[in-house]
């Protein structure tokens, strides 16, 4: 358990400062996956597999989002590139539906309440925590301090890293960005319907 404990720490950590570093929009996605997966497996090192199970439903939901509306907004930019996109302005405005829908699954990744993100991360956090503090005696109180303070590093860090790719998408300045013309609706249609698990909790 102490090694799955540590394990997923490196991966939690680890990945979250990876995607603080990447320009590639699907890039940060990437890494941010690895992260969720990460508190995935420290729920597993404090015996709760019921908290990994809920991580990985609730984060199942607003990564489908994120990846489908990181598509729309590469399709309209023309560019995967978050330093391409920080200099076009107007990108909010061309593709409003992955704006708001990418915004609510950016809002359940950093745990924001009440999206959903909010409440698997904080089950994971809290069986880390009774593990630490001895109340559950399946594993080790070091492995519940080691996911814990890991957890929380993470949440700030995947925090930091949602805001980055939200403010270099939508919040660019330089010149109009480029229009490619209308969104077909089976993509943006399905962006809503994606919308509604992470934020059924709201």
């Amino acid at each position: 358990m102490t090694v799955l404990a540590v394990t997923a720490a490196v991966t939690m950590v680890g990945s979250a400062l990876a995607a603080l570093a990447q320009d590639d929009i699907k890039r940060v996605l990437a890494y941010s996956t690895i992260g969720q997966l990460g508190y995935m497996a420290g729920a597993l090192a404090v015996g709760d597999r019921g908290a990994a199970v809920f991580h990985l439903l609730s984060h199942a939901a607003f990564k489908a989002l994120l990846f489908l509306a990181a598509g729309a907004v590469i399709h309209a930019a023309g560019t995967n590139s978050l330093t391409a996109t920080s200099r076009m302005s107007g990108l909010a405005k061309r593709v409003p539906d992955a704006y708001w829908t990418m915004t609510v699954a950016l809002l359940a990744l950093a745990a924001l309440p009440p999206f959903a993100g909010f409440f698997s991360k904080e089950a994971v956090l809290v069986a880390a925590e009774h593990t630490a503090l001895g109340d559950r005696t399946v594993a080790p109180a070091g492995a519940g301090w080691t996911v814990l303070v890991a957890g929380l590093l993470t949440a700030l860090l995947t925090a930091a890293y949602a805001l980055r790719l939200w403010l270099r998408a939508f919040r660019g300045r330089g010149a109009e960005a480029p229009d490619h013309g209308r969104q077909p609706i089976a993509m943006t249609s399905v962006l809503w319907v994606l919308a509604v698990p992470p934020s059924a909790s709201a």
